[in-house]
């Protein structure tokens, strides 16, 4: 059973937003001195914005072709998403009960460990968009090979340097150039609004003059 227009136009639209505040969430929990209940909420926020945004960018590809490679990635960014809120909670819990103190090395490697299984699966998930968006008439080769070129080397540096971060190791972070991309994936979707609404009601129409 094919769903009609309005569900799949309201999860686009709530995708898009979703992006938007993901986007402006990131920046403001890496580059700000959040603390206390606002950082708190913002991690507790983050990882179902990132969720919600990829259930609404996966409608919105697949509003051209459906693809396994679309519903893979929506379900490996779903999990990317519980999985740093889970890193930055126990990032903020631990930090917490130290006061202020140095915390122990057996602490640190665990959310050491939790930032690596995100950035595995946000990669992945970015990668199989990318793929995705190769030939959709709304995103292209531009979004397609710089996304699967962002998505590799964040996990060539993130694998590569296991269990060090990749700053750490001399290297750099490639979170800020994944942000950026789905900024300007979220900016698209957003202009894409019409182009959605117009091609699921010719298609709905198309299936009505069938039947």
């Amino acid at each position: 059973m094919t769903e009609s227009p309005s569900p799949t136009l309201a999860w686009i639209r709530l995708g898009v937003v979703a992006g938007l505040a993901s986007c402006l969430v990131y920046p403001i929990l890496v580059f700000l001195p959040v603390s206390g209940v606002m950082a708190a909420v913002l991690a507790a926020a983050w990882g179902p914005l990132l969720g919600t945004a990829s259930m609404g960018l996966g409608r919105l590809l697949q509003v051209h072709r459906r693809s396994v490679a679309v519903q893979l990635a929506v379900a490996l960014n779903i999990t990317a998403g519980a999985l740093v809120t889970s890193m930055l909670l126990v990032q903020l819990a631990v930090r917490a009960r130290v006061h202020g103190g140095e915390v122990p090395p057996e602490l640190i490697a665990v959310w050491l460990g939790l930032d690596v299984a995100w950035d595995v699966y946000v990669g992945l998930g970015t990668g199989l968009f990318a793929l995705a968006m190769l030939h959709h008439p709304r995103f292209g080769a531009t979004f397609g090979i710089a996304g699967v070129l962002i998505a590799a080397v964040l996990l060539a540096l993130n694998l590569g340097t296991f269990p060090i971060p990749p700053a750490d190791a001399g290297l750099f972070d490639a979170g800020p150039l994944v942000g950026l991309w789905y900024l300007a994936v979220s900016v698209q979707a957003w202009r894409s609004l019409g182009w959605a609404k117009t091609s699921l009601t010719a298609a709905a129409s198309s299936r009505e003059s069938i039947t």
